[in-house]
C-alpha cells in the first residue's frame, strides 16, 4: 500500500523538476528521483550595466559667446599681475631645483619649455613683422596660436607664436622660445620633446 496523496505528490516533483530544470529530458529527471539527493540547477539572471552618461563641456563657441576668456578693462593693469609674477618665479624655482649658479643651462631651457608660462615676463625678440618686436609683458593667457600678454603701459597685446622669436629671463638664466615651433596648447606641452636648438626663417 503507498500512502495517501503519494501520487499527487509524484506529479508535484515531476513537474517541479521540470520547471527547475528546463534543459533535461524526463528521462534524466526519472533518473535523478531514483537517488537520494536532487541538486537543482540554478539560471541567473544577467544584470545589464547602465551606460552613464558624459557630462559634456561647453563647446567653443559656447565658450566665445559668454566670453570666459576676456580680460574685463579695469582688471588690464600690469601692477595687477605682478603677484602672478612672483608666484611663478617661485614655481619655476622649484622645478628647476633652486636655479643654482652650478645648473646645467640645457636642463633649464628644457624645464621652461614644458613649464606654465602664465605669469612669465617674456619679450619679442626677433619677428616677421617688426612691429612685435621689443613688447614685453606678463603672459596672462597662452593659447595654441598666441599669446596674450599685459604691457606696463597696461595694454593688453596679443601676439602670435607663428614666426616670433620670444626670450625670458629668470635669475640670470635666458630662455630663448621660437614660436613657430611652440604651437601647443599649455596642457600639452608637458608630453612634447622640443629641440633645444631651433631657427626661424624672418
Amino acid at each position: 500500500l503507498q500512502p495517501q496523496g503519494s501520487e499527487e505528490a509524484k506529479a508535484f516533483v515531476n513537474a517541479f523538476l521540470k520547471r527547475s530544470m528546463p534543459k533535461m529530458k524526463d528521462e534524466a529527471i526519472q533518473d535523478i528521483l531514483t537517488r537520494k539527493a536532487v541538486v537543482l540547477e540554478h539560471y541567473s539572471k544577467k544584470k545589464t550595466k547602465r551606460k552613464r552618461k558624459k557630462t559634456k563641456g561647453f563647446t567653443a563657441k559656447q565658450r566665445r559667446e559668454m566670453h570666459l576668456f576676456e580680460i574685463e578693462p579695469e582688471q588690464q593693469r600690469y601692477t595687477i599681475f605682478l603677484p602672478l609674477h612672483e608666484l611663478w618665479k617661485q614655481y619655476i624655482r622649484d622645478l628647476c631645483h633652486g636655479l643654482k649658479p652650478d645648473a646645467q643651462p640645457h636642463m633649464v631651457q628644457g624645464k621652461l619649455l614644458k613649464a606654465d608660462l602664465h605669469g612669465a615676463i617674456v619679450t619679442v625678440t626677433k619677428s616677421k613683422c617688426p612691429s612685435y618686436v621689443g613688447i614685453t609683458g606678463i603672459i596672462l593667457q597662452e593659447f595654441k596660436h598666441v599669446f596674450k600678454i599685459i604691457t606696463k603701459e597696461d595694454k593688453l597685446k596679443v601676439v602670435p607664436k607663428l614666426n616670433n622669436v620670444f626670450s625670458l629671463e629668470i635669475d640670470g638664466f635666458i630662455s630663448y622660445i621660437y614660436g613657430s615651433k611652440f604651437q601647443l596648447r599649455a596642457s600639452e606641452r608637458s608630453a612634447k620633446k622640443f629641440k633645444l636648438k631651433g631657427t626661424i626663417d624672418l
